[in-house]
Formats: C-alpha cells, sequence, structure tokens
C-alpha cells in the first residue's frame, strides 16, 4: 500500500491478498487500486471491496479543491440534505450566552464552507445514537467549539470550560 500526496490509501494486489490471509475483518468497502485486481471466481471470499481504479488527482488541484470534490461524494439521507443547520444549533442553546458564542462560531463555520461537514456531522451523531455506538469524550481542540459540542460531537461545554473558539477555527 502507498498513501498518495493527498493522504488517499492506494492497494495493489498484493495488499488485498494480505488482508484477506491476515484478518478479513479489516477489508474496507472500497479500495483504491494502481492496477487491475483480478479474484479467481472460484475463491468463494467474503466481503470483497469494490474495488475503484485510482486515478491520480490533477496536480493543479489544491488538497482544498481535492478535499471540497470528496465532500460532494458524501452519502447523506435525503432527510439531512436540506437541514437547516444553524436554526437547529441556535434552538439547542439556553441562555443568551449560549446563543452569542453558537452564533459567533456559526459565522466563522459559514466563512469556512463547513456548513455541510456540520449537517454531516449531525446525521454521523444521530447514526451513531442510533446504534447505540459509544464514541469519546472530546480531545484536541474540537473541543473549543461550543457548536460541536451542541451537535454532539464532544460532551465538552466550551463555555463552561472558557475556552476560546480561535483555539479551534484557527
Amino acid at each position: 500500500m502507498r498513501i498518495d500526496s493527498y493522504g488517499q490509501k492506494i492497494y495493489n494486489e498484493a495488499d488485498i491478498c494480505n488482508i484477506y490471509l491476515t484478518d478479513s475483518t479489516r477489508i474496507p468497502k472500497q479500495v483504491l487500486c494502481d492496477q487491475y485486481v483480478q479474484f479467481d471466481a472460484d475463491l468463494e471470499l467474503t466481503n470483497i471491496p469494490e474495488i475503484l481504479e485510482y486515478v491520480e488527482p490533477h496536480p493543479s488541484l489544491t488538497l482544498q479543491q481535492f478535499d471540497s470534490g470528496l465532500q460532494e461524494e458524501w452519502f447523506i439521507p435525503e432527510e439531512y440534505e436540506d437541514f437547516d443547520i444553524a436554526n437547529h444549533v441556535l434552538s439547542l442553546c439556553k441562555t443568551d450566552e449560549e446563543l452569542q458564542r453558537a452564533g459567533q462560531e456559526l459565522i466563522m463555520y459559514q466563512d469556512r464552507n463547513m456548513f455541510d461537514l456540520l449537517i454531516y456531522l449531525k446525521y454521523l451523531v444521530d447514526t451513531m445514537r442510533k446504534h447505540n455506538v459509544v464514541w469519546g469524550v472530546g480531545r484536541g481542540s474540537s473541543v473549543a467549539s461550543f457548536v460541536l459540542f451542541l451537535i454532539g460531537i464532544h460532551r465538552i461545554n466550551s463555555l463552561f470550560y472558557e475556552i476560546p473558539i480561535e483555539e479551534f477555527l484557527k
């Protein structure tokens, strides 16, 4: 396996065979391959991933352009496509201080074109809760975001601990 300049894992046929032989539970649902992969039809393999041909991104593409292109391909159910994340977040606020902080952060998210990411995170949290998935309390700079706290990504109230948003959205 190799990693391209955009951080994507690129597999070859030997990599995929090694995964099957060592730990078939690690097989991703989709893999990018830099060469044609042929499986023997007589083998009774389960969990065969969808093999996607790796195409090197155009060299003039910036990392931001590459990321935004991938975001357009995220799976998100129809009920979340037109979800008003700003209204939802503001409705979760209980005090004027919370409204002010959430509003300030939402403007910062909007300026960075990150509303689609917030909607996706809302969908992710809802899905994890629906399936009783346990996730961490929070770590790193994400705990500086009060909006992420309200959505449920982490459990650290940045207002309570007086963590400035600048620690997250630098």
